[in-house]
């Protein structure tokens, strides 16, 4: 395994730790190396002592750190891959490591098409018969659907498709993996995931930090680009998606893609419309007192950039007809919350028209990805007594509580697949260029639009006021982000 800005903290607190717990699950061949390449300058010892900082397991530790190993140069310096090639060809005598070979791409994503076009120059990237070359390729793929229609055909200048691993980190948690097998496992929730019996979907992705030091990065990103097109789309498509006809790669990329393509496309009054943005202002989010977004490092102090986004979604296909899906997505939020929201149609009241009960609570069903993982039901049961009177209970299924839970960064079963050849959970070209046509109206109206009014909402709270119109408009209210994690709006 090659990574290519090795010295870099991804690799330090994810990658490595990722490694050392997939050796502990003993799925790491003994003929097993790491090479960190990075302009740092650092011998083989020194990149041993860094990296050894990283929290991992002692003992799976001293196993990888002596099978670890550095190579220093500049990504566009054809001499860092004769390099590379000679510390290869090396191990392949002394590890025995034979030819199969995973570059990691963990640098800028300006790095990523020159350091693709340099393994081919230098024929690191040619497989033959003795091993496969895989590259992985971290996110952001582009900054909107041009930049990443031009991504993917200078990938694929050099690579083939089945050699291309774009990687979501999201797609690693359990609960998101678990989408499929709850759907197409289970014979009582599959017949009922359809327009007839939900009433509409929300998929929240919270978090309670603020821009931090990525002010300049982030700036010239915002909430929508930095997520709707990856981590959100993905949710929506796992949620949405038809039974693939096998768990074969291609055959559910395929059926995700077919989501994407269905989404109804946004004109200019839609993303007036069904688009809300704002910025976070001063506050306290996450036991931290927040300065407002634009008194942030490296951020301008008229910016126009959103760091909060929701969206309703319409599917235009059989399955999903006049369903909508609200996605939301900021910083600087409430509370910690990933979840997808299953809200059911209502059970007619005839049944208790003679009785003192005026409504009953909607079903709702929770995905909970972050930070617990779990899952959870809420249904109307008849409260003990002698009259008839309704109440709202919960069913919960914590992972913890029901699986030994192996320690996990959230990489491990990526890079797995990775190396067992399984894409399943890797998104392919027209994946991503499908998930930026969704976006790509709504950047262009904000762009037509530069002189609109942003709107703040205080750091800690659950938003702006505006997304909630989102949804009373439509007689709905957003799953609460600061209340009991069982709760659901109506």
């Amino acid at each position: 395994m090659v990574i290519f800005g090795g010295a870099g903290d991804l690799a330090r607190r994810l990658l490595v730790p990722a490694l050392c717990n997939l050796r502990r699950a003993r799925l790491l061949p003994e003929a097993f190396a790491v090479i960190g390449a990075a302009r740092a300058e650092k011998s083989d010892e020194s990149f041993r002592r860094d990296l050894g900082n990283s929290g991992a397991g002692r003992r799976e530790w001293q196993w990888l750190a002596g099978r670890t190993h550095y190579v220093q140069g500049d990504f566009d310096d054809p001499s860092l891959y004769a390099r590379l090639a000679a510390v290869l060809s090396r191990l392949q005598k002394t590890r025995r490591i034979g030819g199969n070979v995973l570059f990691y791409l963990a640098t800028p994503p300006q790095a990523f098409t020159r350091i693709v076009r340099r393994l081919g120059d230098a024929g690191l990237a040619r497989e033959h018969e003795h091993g496969w070359r895989r590259v992985i390729v971290e996110k952001p793929f582009g900054s909107d659907l041009r930049s990443a229609q031009a991504l993917n055909r200078d990938l694929l200048a050099v690579l083939s498709e089945p050699q291309i691993y774009r990687i979501d980190h999201y797609l690693g948690k359990e609960t998101v993996q678990n989408i499929l097998a709850f759907r197409f496992a289970n014979g009582f929730f599959e017949p009922l995931w359809n327009r007839v019996h939900i009433d509409h979907v929300q998929i929240t992705v919270a978090e309670t930090l603020g821009v931090e030091q990525r002010g300049r990065f982030y700036d010239a990103t915002g909430a929508l680009r930095d997520m709707v097109p990856n981590h959100l789309s993905q949710l929506l498509t796992l949620t949405a998606m038809e039974p693939p006809g096998c768990f074969d790669a291609d055959a559910v990329r395929s059926e995700k893609s077919k989501v994407l393509e269905a989404v109804h496309r946004f004109g200019a009054e839609d993303a007036r419309n069904n688009v809300v943005r704002a910025q976070y202002g001063a506050g306290s989010a996450g036991g931290e007192k927040l300065a407002p977004y634009r008194r942030s490092p490296n951020v301008a102090r008229d910016s126009k950039t959103e760091t909060y986004v929701a969206l309703k979604l319409m599917i235009d296909n059989w399955r999903w007809a006049g369903v909508p899906f609200y996605l939301r997505t900021g910083k600087a939020l409430a509370r910690r919350r990933t979840e997808v929201a299953i809200q059911f149609k209502r059970a007619p009241l005839a049944l208790f028209r003679d009785t003192p009960v005026e409504s009953l609570s909607p079903n709702d069903l929770i995905l909970h990805i972050q930070p617990e993982e779990r899952v959870t039901l809420r249904f109307n049961a008849k409260v003990p007594g002698p009259s008839v009177r309704m109440g709202a209970v919960q069913m919960k299924f914590n992972y913890q509580d029901y699986f030994r839970v192996a320690p996990s960064t959230g990489y491990e079963t990526l890079l797995y697949d990775c190396m067992t050849g399984d894409a399943s959970l890797f998104q392919r070209a027209d994946n991503i260029e499908a998930g930026w046509r969704v976006v790509q109206p709504v950047l262009d109206a904000w762009e037509a639009a530069r002189a609109s009014r942003l709107p703040v909402y205080p750091a800690g709270s659950a938003g702006p006021a505006e997304a909630d119109e989102l949804l009373e408009r439509d007689g709905r209210r957003w799953h609460p982000i600061n209340g009991d994690a069982g709760e659901v709006g109506s």
